[in-house]
């Protein structure tokens, strides 16, 4: 209160100090004339020659609430237009220039209010006001003059001159402080009547003073006081009504409204209801338009959008349909013509010799030249695959590798040879010690499928990890190879595929288009087009995905394919695919639980893991039985072969015979032999193997227990640091690209990811316009609830609005977590996927405030502008959905939707004391949007509200020229915490 009454001082004394000096000397008693409406015109020319010379001085002083002092003060103090309650003055009082106050009674006012907090309206004694010294110019409404022979300086800041005489009521158009003797103009904006004594209530109506007791002559006078409009609102224009001049007050007639204090009427708008006297006007109807327009026109783009994807899906369906038909065509055509040439060979043996082509004729072969593009790839991609078939079909005694090799004319494609190699890998947890893999050793061989089978808790998926290098929080002992070179596996990361074992394709998109997003990221960038639709086609077709492969896979919340679809289709569909692959050089190894005989023949290699992560056997599928009948343990008549491994590794079943090994010594035997080193701790079970069990083994490599190591002192906690370092060295240490293969470059890459977050939001459609519709309701809320004050400049709604929007940011980053680590472990490019999401989600930043204000500013209908109030929500947008995409990656959607949710209301809090610490308050983004709000509303105030604005922007420590100022800090925040959240993305790869 202190800091708008000392701003009221200043402004005041620089305002009304533009005033000209005026001289009032009588000439023998008389008293001058009163001025002439010329001479009033000379007055006002003169006060705009003074306003010239002061505006530096106004600038520089008082700028935070000024934007333009020449604005300003024709605002509030320029009568040219109706010069009138001058004339009437002059009139009533001729020497009413020596009744003004100067810069001293101005500066001594306001100064008084200082002191006593804006408390009271009551002056401290001064030369003309004191207990020996009160005339009826001391009064409210009244005022009196100096001596003929005295000259008055209105800019005189110093000295108070000795102003006593003939007291008279104030002139309408002044008010006249309560305490001093002088009169002030009343600013633009303002109705200062002379009052009206009320008999009811004894008071000066309108205004809230009462004539002295005692004096029965003292009548009521003008008005008594200008401060903000909580301590002066009677002097404000009333609500409904337009005051043109300070003694004008005229009623705001049907068809306008008028708010208060203002100088007048505001046409309505067409389709609004304007009443006599109205205050506001009614703009619901405007916002309800408004949301019907934006509802109308997203509705067009996703609807647009859409139809533009279904035509493109409709093409290329048209198109694949069309080269399926052509593909099959030719297909039955090369093969009825080999047909013929068979019979026709046949024949010639018999009869003279006939020469036969190597070819077949090809109906309307210009064609192909003409046919579309897609079309023909589609068609090439077919006619190789229905190839493959028919080739499968008749040579069913032939290898698939000699199929292909048919198919191709003897060109199979060669991939990268990886072979890795493990020797006594083994595996233990940092925290607890305990240990997953144990003295692991055996080798992944290229061009094989390798089944990883053993019971539950054997540590399948732990070995895979392992071997792929994607273990944190464990430390791995042992040697791991690649092509016999001790290289990470990560510098292959780009040709190395893995599936965990959760469901982590994206659920909003079809089969096709994950598999085409797959293929366009990590296929190579050289490849052709056709290249990739024969991959890409092959793989559906191998997998009997065609019926399904333009629908969507499903989410646990959206039904989509079933789960055998999403992740393999037909197991025995599967595996022929996978060993096509192992025909080019691919090594594959996968987790199996429980296959059919069918398919574990199907295998090359079998890796059998027992419990405590020891190996029980590793080799060949066709070697497995031969290898356990050694051991005495002979698979039952009707029994398949794995199932019953495994049950002996449980110990559910026991061997058919005694001198068979017990399931406990089979990893022992294992090592024995085949000559692995045998770890310490199971060195003393050696002897307890029987002798014909142990063939080949070599005494160098039992040898002696050796010291395992120290106990682990830290425990749980060096444990847990450990991990923290593990995951930091395995998302920022960089291996060297071994893959040698160009995958498409960022650029390349943000392209893919644009147009997949872009379809996913498509079918989040019903989503967003929930988000859209809480949105609109929380705008009618707090519309309605925190109506526009004018005492506050409707802080308290923007207040609220501060608070929206950063829990729907969430969304973008927290649901995919899963399968954006799988992406990036195989060589994706993070800043594209992040990039991608950002500007997808600019869509929302636009629209957002739009939703919000159509139904927040159009009830709540305060006095700034709909576009002012758009950039600034779009600012603040912009700026919570970065720290929304900050929290949705760092946290877990629970602890996210909590921060997001509790640190707006706390920085609000902050920023709303004017006690905290101005650097505190300068780091809370609210500060910045609030201030921001603020000042578009406060320079829609001006006149007589000068005071209370620049009390107001004092109070908060705003500056109304930082607008523009607040809008960047906003975009600032919003771009810092989007780097923010990028690296925390790339950082925390939380399981």
């Amino acid at each position: 209160m202190r800091a708008r009454w000392a701003i009221a001082v200043a402004i005041a004394v620089l305002l009304l100090g533009r005033l000209p000096a005026g001289r009032c000397q009588g000439i023998g008693g008389q008293v001058n004339p009163p001025p002439t409406a010329p001479l009033l015109l000379q007055l006002q020319s003169t006060v705009d020659r003074l306003t010239r010379n002061i505006f530096p001085a106004v600038k520089d002083n008082f700028g935070f609430c000024i934007k333009d002092p020449q604005h300003d003060w024709d605002h509030t103090f320029n009568y040219t237009k109706d010069l009138d309650f001058l004339g009437d003055c002059a009139d009533r009082t001729p020497d009413f220039s020596a009744r003004l106050c100067t810069a001293a009674e101005v500066k001594f006012y306001f100064s008084s209010f200082i002191e006593s907090g804006g408390k009271t309206s009551y002056l401290k004694p001064n030369k003309n006001c004191n207990s020996s010294s009160w005339v009826s110019g001391c009064e409210p409404g009244w005022a009196s003059s100096v001596s003929p022979d005295v000259n008055v300086d209105l800019q005189e800041s110093e000295y108070i001159p000795l102003r006593t005489l003939d007291s008279q009521p104030c002139c309408a158009g002044f008010f006249c402080p309560y305490g001093i003797t002088c009169m002030i103009p009343c600013p633009l904006g303002a109705y200062c009547p002379v009052a009206k004594l009320n008999g009811t209530t004894g008071l000066c109506d309108p205004y809230k003073y009462q004539p002295p007791p005692g004096k029965p002559n003292h009548t009521c006078g003008g008005a008594d006081i200008w401060a903000d409009v909580d301590h002066s609102g009677d002097l404000f224009c009333p609500a409904g009504y337009y005051c043109p001049s300070t003694i004008q007050k005229n009623n705001c007639s049907s068809g306008h409204y008028c708010r208060m204090g203002s100088t007048y009427e505001t046409s309505c708008y067409k389709s609004s209801t304007c009443h006599l006297n109205s205050e506001k006007q009614s703009m619901t109807i405007f916002g309800a338009l408004v949301m019907v327009a934006l509802i109308l026109l997203l509705l067009i783009i996703y609807n647009f959008s859409d139809q533009i994807l279904a035509y493109r899906e409709r093409r290329q369906a048209k198109s694949r349909e069309a080269a399926v038909r052509i593909a099959r065509e030719a297909v039955q055509a090369r093969e009825r013509w080999k047909a013929a040439k068979n019979i026709a060979i046949s024949d010639s043996s018999e009869s003279p010799q006939i020469d036969i082509g190597d070819t077949y004729p090809r109906k309307n072969a210009t064609k192909g030249k003409h046919m579309h593009t897609r079309t023909r790839i589609f068609k090439d991609a077919y006619i190789e695959i229905e190839k493959e078939k028919v080739l499968q079909q008749e040579k069913k005694n032939l290898t698939l590798s000699g199929v292909i090799s048919m198919a191709t004319k003897n060109e199979i494609r060669t991939r990268p040879i990886i072979e890795i190699t493990f020797k006594d890998l083994t595996l233990v947890l940092k925290r607890n010690k305990k240990q997953l893999l144990k003295s692991v050793t055996g080798k992944l061989v290229p061009g094989h499928v390798t089944a990883i089978m053993g019971p539950s808790g054997a540590g399948k998926t732990t070995f895979l990890t392992a071997l792929a290098g994607k273990t944190s929080g464990c430390q791995m002992s042992g040697l791991v190879l690649i092509n016999g070179k001790a290289e990470p596996i990560r510098s292959y990361k780009k040709i190395i595929g893995f599936v965990p074992q959760d469901d982590i394709v994206h659920g909003n998109l079809t089969v096709e288009e994950n598999l085409w997003f797959s293929a366009n990221c990590r296929l190579s960038a050289d490849m052709p087009k056709a290249n990739r639709v024969l991959i890409v086609e092959r793989t559906i077709e191998s997998l009997g995905l065609q019926a399904v492969r333009n629908s969507l896979v499903g989410t646990v919340e959206k039904r989509g394919i079933s789960g055998g679809q999403r992740k393999r289709s037909s197991s025995l569909l599967l595996l022929r695919a996978l060993r096509r692959e192992a025909l080019e050089g691919v090594n594959i190894s996968m987790v199996v639980h429980q296959p059919s005989y069918t398919l574990f023949s199907m295998f090359d290699d079998l890796i059998l893991l027992a419990k405590g992560g020891l190996i029980a056997y590793q080799g060949p599928v066709r070697k497995v039985e031969e290898y356990f009948s050694g051991l005495g343990i002979i698979v039952p008549e009707r029994v398949n072969p794995p199932d019953y491994f495994i049950d002996i590794l449980e110990g559910i079943v026991k061997p058919g015979t005694s001198t068979a090994a017990k399931s406990n010594q089979l990893p022992l035997i294992w090592m024995l032999h085949n000559g692995y080193n045998v770890p310490p701790d199971m060195r003393n079970e050696v002897d307890s193997v029987n002798a014909s069990f142990r063939s080949g083994i070599s005494s160098d490599r039992v040898g002696s227990d050796e010291d395992s190591g120290d106990a682990d002192v830290w425990g749980d906690i060096k444990g847990a640091f450990e991990e923290k370092r593990d995951h930091l060295e395995h998302n920022f240490s960089k291996s060297k690209d071994l893959a040698n293969r160009r995958t498409p470059g960022k650029l390349k890459q943000y392209k893919y990811y644009l147009g997949r977050v872009f379809k996913q939001r498509l079918r989040e459609a019903t989503t967003q316009a929930v988000d859209y519709l809480i949105l609109g309701l929380a705008g009618v809320c707090l519309g309605i609830l925190a109506k526009a004050n004018d005492s506050n400049f409707a802080v308290a709604g923007y207040t609220y609005t501060t608070l929206l929007g950063q829990i729907g940011a969430l969304r973008s980053f927290s649901l995919e977590k899963l399968q954006y680590m799988r992406e990036r472990a195989s060589g994706m490019s993070s800043l594209a996927y992040f990039l991608s999401k950002d500007t997808v989600d600019h869509f929302n930043t636009a629209v957002k405030p739009v939703v919000y204000l159509s139904m927040f500013y159009f009830f709540s209908n305060p006095r700034s502008l709909f576009a002012d109030n758009y950039i600034v929500l779009l600012a603040l947008v912009y700026c919570v959905t970065g720290i929304g995409y900050t929290f949705a990656i760092c946290f877990q959607p629970g602890s996210a939707q909590l921060w997001s949710a509790l640190l707006p209301v706390v920085l609000t809090l902050i920023s709303t004391q004017p006690k905290n610490s101005k650097i505190l308050t300068s780091l809370c983004y609210p500060k910045w949007a609030l201030e921001a709000f603020l000042i578009v509303n406060a320079e829609r105030y001006s006149g007589v509200w000068l005071i209370t604005r620049c009390g107001l922007l004092a109070k908060f420590h705003y500056d109304i020229n930082h607008w523009a100022l607040c809008i960047a800090v906003l975009f600032v925040y919003g771009f810092v915490f989007r780097c923010i959240a990028f690296i925390c993305m790339v950082i925390l790869n939380k399981k």
